[in-house]
């Protein structure tokens, strides 16, 4: 009988590290758009995190789609200048860090 419960457990152990995988390469892909909605590359300068918030120093602001950045799950943006501060919550130190790496 107790075999049974290590072929539940090893079932869910094999569907846990499936749904992971997939989250991760959804994060990728949602950066990936995240980039493109800012105006690409390119109009990326500079990009700052405090605390939930994502700050990215753009050239030119017009290019940022901002209602595809709030579908993305952005819970806020405010644009200063040629700034945008979005606040995404935890993953904005994830998204400095790969946007750093794109550069």
């Amino acid at each position: 009988m107790w075999w049974q419960y290590i072929i539940i457990f090893i079932a869910l152990l094999i569907i846990s590290l499936i749904v992971l995988k997939l989250n991760k390469k959804d994060f990728t892909f949602e950066i990936n758009k995240l980039v493109q909605y800012l105006g690409g590359k390119d109009n990326i300068l500079d990009t700052e995190i405090n605390m939930s918030r994502f700050i990215v120093t753009l050239k030119d602001v017009s290019l940022a789609d901002k209602d595809a950045i709030q579908k993305l799950g952005a819970k806020g943006i405010v644009e200063i200048d040629n700034q945008l501060k979005i606040i995404f919550g935890p993953s904005a130190r994830v998204l400095k860090k790969y946007i750093s790496e794109l550069k």
